[in-house]
C-alpha cells in the first residue's frame, strides 16, 4: 500500500488541492518520534488565509485517516502522521516478497530507449583513475534506467579521431618497436607518447608531421590506417579486461571516427537553415541571443571540431534509437560545450533536444595536481583494483582464514570499495584521488554494506529458514520498524536516483538499511526463543537481505553471502 499517497488523498479531501501536488508536499520527519510522514501547513496559509498551527489543528481534526495510519497530530505549522506499524511491516515486505530481485522496479519507462555515453575512453592512452567516476555513474544510471522499465543503451563513444593519432605514429615511426608495444601493451603506447610531447618542444616540426600523418589516416592510407587500428585493438584489450573486472558492459563502441561520413547532414542543415555564418574564415553558429559564445563547426582549414561530431552523433541516436533521454555523462567543465551544441540542436528545429541531458561530475585529480597522459603522471585504473583487491585479500586472511573462495570474495570486496566510494556523494563535487582514503574499509563503506549482507545470510543459514506464515504485528519495536522503514524508502530512492540522475539516492538507501539492520541486530534477538517472534524477525532479516542485494547489484557491486 502507498501510505503516502492513501495520506495525499485524505488532505484532498479537506483542502482546494489535488493529491498528487499534495503527494509533493509531504516530508518525512527528521525523528521517528515526529511521525513518518509530515505535512507542511505553511504552503496553504496564502489560500486559506490562516495561520500555520490553525491550519495544522483543523486539518488534525477533519480528516479521516486511511486505514494503515495510526494517529494525525498538529504540531506547530505541521500534521504529523504515524503509521500503523503492523500495516506498514505488512505492506513493506509483503512486496519485498512479491517483487524479490526486481523490488522498487516498475514499467513507468514504458520500454522507451535511454541513450547513456559514458566511460568513453581515450584510444593509445591509459583507462586512468579519473576515468572511474563516468564509468561507474554510467554503468549505475544503466541498471538504474533497466530497473525502472527502459531500455537502456550503454554507448562508449571512443576518443578515437584527431592529430593525436598522428603524433603517435610519429613516436611510433622515430622510437617504437611493434614487438615491444605488443608486448607491453598502452603502456608501451603511452611512453612513445609521452616522449614525443618531451621532444616537440625543441623540435616543433615533428606536429608538421603528425598532421601529415594524420592527413593521410582522414584520406584512407592504407599504412596509416593499418596503425591506427592496431593502437585501437591494443587499447580495447586492455580496457575490456578492466570493464570484465567492474562487470560492465557496453551495447556500442561508436567513437568520433564512426560519425566521419555523417556530419556532412549537419553541415548542410545548419546551412540550409540559415544557422550558418562566416567568422574570420570558421563556419559557426552565433549563440550570442544566449550569452554563450559561438558554437564552430567547421574550422578555417574546413576541420570539424567536437560539437559537429556530438550534433552528428545525437541525430544518428535518434533516428538509430528513437531515444526518450540522452545521457552524456562527462566531467563539468565541458559544461559550456554541452551547452553549446545542444542549444544548436534546438535551433535546427528538432524538439527532442530538451531530452539531451549533460550528466556532468566532478574531476579526479591527484596530491600533486590533475592527471595528465602528456605529463605521464597517470594512476592506471588498472592498478588501483588490483591495489584494493590485494589489500582486501590481505584483511580477509587475517580475520577469516577459513573463508571459503577468498580470492573472489576479495575482488568482490575491493572492487565494491571503489565503486562505491565513487558513488556515495553528489557526483558533482571534485575529488582528490588518495589511495589511503580510497582504500579504507571503515565507516560507511562499500564493505560494510556488503558484510551486513552477508550477515543476514549468515543468520538465515544457520536458522534454516524457510519462509512462511507472518505476524507482523511483532514487528513493532522501535529498532524493527526502523529497518521497515528504511527498507520502505528503497523504492523512492530508485525513482529519485532516475530523475536526477544521481545514483547516490541508491547508494545512500542502502546504507540506510544496512545501519538500521545492524541497530536491530544488536538490539533484538533474531534467534527468539518464542517462535513467531523468530519467525517475524527472520522474514525481516531476509527482506534485508533482498533489498541490499538489489541496492548493491543497481550500483554494480557484488553482495557475497559470505565474508
Amino acid at each position: 500500500m502507498d501510505f503516502k499517497m492513501a495520506i495525499a488523498t485524505t488532505l484532498a479531501a479537506a483542502t482546494p488541492l489535488g493529491a498528487d501536488e499534495l503527494n509533493t508536499w509531504l516530508e518525512t520527519p527528521p525523528s521517528p518520534e515526529m511521525g513518518d510522514y509530515a505535512f507542511p501547513c505553511f504552503k496553504l496559509a496564502k489560500t486559506l488565509r490562516k495561520a500555520p498551527p490553525v491550519i495544522a489543528q483543523e486539518l488534525a481534526m477533519a480528516i479521516v485517516l486511511p486505514k494503515g495510519v495510526a494517529r494525525a497530530e498538529a504540531a506547530g505549522g505541521y500534521v504529523n502522521f504515524y503509521l500503523d506499524k503492523a500495516a506498514q511491516a505488512k505492506a513493506v515486505l509483503e512486496r519485498v516478497f512479491a517483487e524479490g530481485e526486481r523490488y522498487g522496479g516498475s514499467d513507468m519507462g514504458k520500454k522507451r530507449n535511454v541513450c547513456i555515453d559514458y566511460s568513453s575512453v581515450n584510444i593509445a592512452k591509459p583507462f586512468h583513475i579519473g576515468h572511474l567516476p563516468t564509468t561507474v555513474i554510467g554503468s549505475a544510471l544503466y541498471r538504474i534506467y533497466n530497473h525502472l522499465g527502459f531500455r537502456s543503451v550503454g554507448i562508449n563513444h571512443l576518443g578515437d579521431w584527431g592529430t593525436q593519432f598522428g603524433k603517435m605514429i610519429v613516436a611510433y615511426k622515430l622510437w617504437g618497436d611493434r614487438e615491444t608495444i605488443d608486448k607491453g601493451g598502452v603502456d608501451e603506447l603511452v611512453k612513445i607518447y609521452v616522449r614525443y610531447h618531451q621532444e616537440v618542444e625543441s623540435d616543433p616540426t615533428l606536429d608538421d608531421q603528425a598532421r601529415a600523418w594524420f592527413k593521410r589516416i582522414e584520406d584512407g592510407d592504407v599504412e596509416a590506417l593499418e596503425l591506427f587500428e592496431w593502437f585501437k585493438t591494443i587499447t580495447l584489450k586492455e580496457v575490456e579486461e578492466v570493464y570484465d573486472i567492474l562487470g560492465i558492459r557496453f551495447d556500442s563502441y561508436a567513437g568520433e571516427s564512426f560519425y566521419n561520413d555523417k556530419m556532412g547532414r549537419v553541415v548542410d542543415e545548419l546551412r540550409e537553415k540559415g544557422l550558418l555564418k562566416l567568422d574570420q574564415g570558421a563556419q559557426i553558429v552565433d549563440l550570442s541571443d544566449y550569452k554563450m559564445p559561438p558554437c564552430i563547426i567547421l574550422r578555417s582549414d574546413g576541420a570539424t571540431l567536437y560539437a559537429t561530431r556530438d550534433i552528428a552523433a545525437a541525430l544518428y541516436r535518434k533516428d538509430t534509437y528513437d531515444f526518450a533521454k540522452c545521457l552524456y555523462v562527462v566531467a563539468y567543465q565541458q559544461d559550456l560545450h554541452f551547452r553549446q551544441w545542444f542549444k544548436v540542436v534546438e535551433l535546427m528545429g528538432y524538439d527532442w533536444a530538451k531530452d539531451l541531458v549533460h550528466v556532468s561530475f566532478g574531476m579526479v585529480s591527484g596530491t600533486e595536481g590533475a592527471f595528465s597522459t602528456r605529463k605521464g603522471n597517470m594512476v592506471k585504473l588498472r592498478d588501483v583494483l588490483s591495489a584494493a583487491c590485494e589489500k582486501t585479500y590481505d584483511i580477509i586472511c587475517e580475520k577469516s582464514p577459513d573463508l571459503e573462495d577468498k580470492e573472489t570474495i576479495a575482488k568482490q570486496v575491493g572492487v565494491g570499495a571503489l565503486v562505491w566510494n565513487s558513488l556515495y556523494n553528489g557526483r558533482i563535487k571534485d575529488v582528490v584521488f588518495d589511495w589511503d582514503a580510497v582504500l579504507n574499509f571503515d565507516g560507511e563503506t562499500g564493505p560494510y554494506a556488503q558484510y551486513t549482507h552477508a550477515r543476514a545470510c549468515s543468520v538465515l543459514r544457520k536458522a534454516g529458514y524457510a519462509p512462511g506464515a507472518v505476524d507482523y504485528s511483532v514487528l513493532a519495536d522501535a529498532e524493527a520498524a526502523a529497518v521497515v522503514a528504511a527498507i520502505g524508502a528503497f523504492p523512492q530512492a530508485v525513482v529519485e536516483a532516475m530523475e536526477k540522475n544521481e545514483p547516490y539516492f541508491v547508494t545512500r538507501a542502502v546504507m540506510g538499511v544496512c545501519a538500521a539492520f545492524n541497530k536491530f541486530y544488536y538490539e533484538q534477538r533474531i534467534m527468539a526463543d518464542d517462535e513467531t517472534v523468530r519467525a517475524a524477525r527472520l522474514a525481516l532479516t531476509d527482506a534485508t537481505r533482498q533489498v541490499i542485494a538489489v541496492g548493491l547489484g543497481l550500483i554494480g557491486v557484488a553482495a557475497p553471502e559470505r565474508m
